[in-house]
């Protein structure tokens, strides 16, 4: 029996869907007759890469999904040319990781210009208290002169 305005929402395992548009390129590209067949095939493939090479395209995939949510998650990541050696990546792909290396490259640097601007401001305010007292000490020793 079902349910035909259900508010269930299932939520998709992390990676999944990422996998899913790599198995939909492939058929895309191949155009297979034997769907099935080629998706056991190309996971089958898979499995073998990922035994081989220590490297979870679900695993990678979830990180890029995640990177506005968790932007931690790509300190631990390997660089990609030690992922898959021989395996061409996609324009997307690296698209998003010359954004990423962009994004973290204007993050380095804003930051570096924050501390600038802190320690420029710090400097002033150390500057500002040693005229101050300068000018206190100045204004004491002329009171000790009056007297």
């Amino acid at each position: 029996m079902s349910i035909p305005f259900s508010n269930t929402h299932y939520r998709i395992p992390q990676g999944f869907g990422n996998l899913l548009e790599g198995l939909t390129r492939e058929i895309l590209r191949e155009q297979p007759d034997n769907i099935p067949a080629f998706a056991a095939a190309y996971f089958e493939n898979l499995l073998e890469k990922r035994e081989k090479t220590n490297f979870d395209p679900a695993e990678w995939g979830t990180k890029v999904d995640d990177r506005f949510y968790n932007n931690h998650a790509f300190k631990e990541q390997e660089p990609l040319e030690k992922c898959e050696p021989g395996k061409e990546k996609s324009q997307t792909s690296m698209k998003e990781v010359t954004a990423l290396n962009e994004s973290s490259e204007k993050d380095k640097d804003m930051e570096e210009n924050a501390a600038v601007k802190i320690q420029a401001a710090f400097r002033g305010h150390l500057a500002r208290e040693k005229v101050k007292k300068m000018k206190s000490s100045a204004l004491q020793e002329k009171t000790e002169e009056n007297e």
